[in-house]
């Protein structure tokens, strides 16, 4: 049952959009602040959990791994910060984006590969080793170059606070993943008894998140519908195709070239949707209506890459 709902995550998406576009308090009570838990808003909470949930995947013997960097994965992980940044303020210059928009997209660009991905190279008959530790080496490596990539990029719209946003990757990102490959070496049972349960738990938590942002921005998605669907289309687009086609041009195998057009592609728009939702990101908008734009990108760029993802895969899975 939980391979079938982690398999149909597209769908799971899409109908977690729909729903919240319909009824948004069924999901905006993730986003809004409302709740609060040891002091910490919801949002914050759930995604400090995906990333939890990744770590107890994690041993202290995939980090030395990464230490003897095969060549797929340097490659795709660099492209992953090359091709997405870069697409993103290329899209965000020629589509002439909203301050808001802009900067929301520019900033899921800059973020790490999303954990679906490794769904998504299973079901494309990729390489779902190479797939797990280019997430995790880009999730290690956005804890310094988001702060930097987005400041930098989306530098010409707001004045992007780095430090705050270093803060916060490191809040976010490397303790719940730290933590939970101490947790995994500590009590390895328990983590393999939970690990079945978990990618259900992070394609939850994703689909909330996704669903409360674009609940809680309905009217502003309404108003920028033609623009912010085109530029988010556009940046998946180009993340999956030249994924593939650089990673072919390198004179990697199918299955790597399959791997890494996804890694690219795929981003972790959860995150991207979180942090651009934190106050402090919020407060780096002289106008309040540019920053309620900034985390629309991200939670519309969720359900493409999916579904662009889960497209490929089908298509993938029926050839050699």
């Amino acid at each position: 049952m939980l391979a079938g709902l982690t398999r149909n995550f597209a769908l799971l998406t899409v109908l977690g959009v729909a729903l919240a576009w319909i009824y948004p308090p069924g999901f905006t009570w993730m986003t809004d602040g409302s709740i609060r838990i040891a002091g910490q808003p919801l949002l914050s909470v759930a995604l400090g959990t995906i990333m939890l949930a990744m770590g107890l995947t994690l041993t202290f013997e995939d980090y030395a791994r990464l230490v003897r960097l095969p060549r797929a994965v340097a490659i795709g992980v660099g492209l992953q910060f090359v091709v997405m940044p870069a697409s993103g303020w290329a899209i965000a210059q020629a589509m002439a984006l909203d301050k808001g928009l802009a900067v929301g997209l520019i900033l899921v660009a800059c973020c790490p590969g999303g954990t679906a991905s490794n769904i998504v190279a299973y079901l494309a008959r990729g390489d779902v080793a190479l797939s797990v530790a280019m997430t995790m080496l880009s999730t290690l490596a956005a804890i310094v170059l988001t702060p930097l990539l987005t400041g930098e990029l989306a530098g010409a719209y707001v004045a992007i606070d780095r430090w705050n946003l270093l803060v916060n990757m490191v809040a976010i990102v490397l303790v719940p993943v730290v933590a939970g490959t101490l947790l995994n070496r500590l009590f390895p049972r328990a983590a393999e008894a939970v690990g079945g349960v978990l990618p259900l738990v992070a394609v939850v938590l994703v689909i909330l998140i996704v669903g409360g942002i674009v609940g809680g921005a309905k009217a502003q998605i309404a108003a920028h519908a033609g623009p912010l669907l085109a530029a988010t289309f556009a940046l998946h687009a180009l993340g999956f195709s030249l994924g593939w086609g650089l990673a072919r041009l390198a004179g990697l195998g199918v299955a790597e070239q399959r791997t890494v057009s996804i890694e690219v592609g795929m981003q972790n728009s959860g995150l991207g949707s979180g942090l651009a939702k934190t106050p402090a990101f919020a407060a780096q908008f002289a106008d309040a209506a540019q920053a309620a734009l900034a985390p629309v990108p991200a939670a519309i760029s969720a359900v493409w890459h999916v579904v662009i993802g889960s497209l490929l895969a089908s298509w993938w899975r029926r050839r050699p």
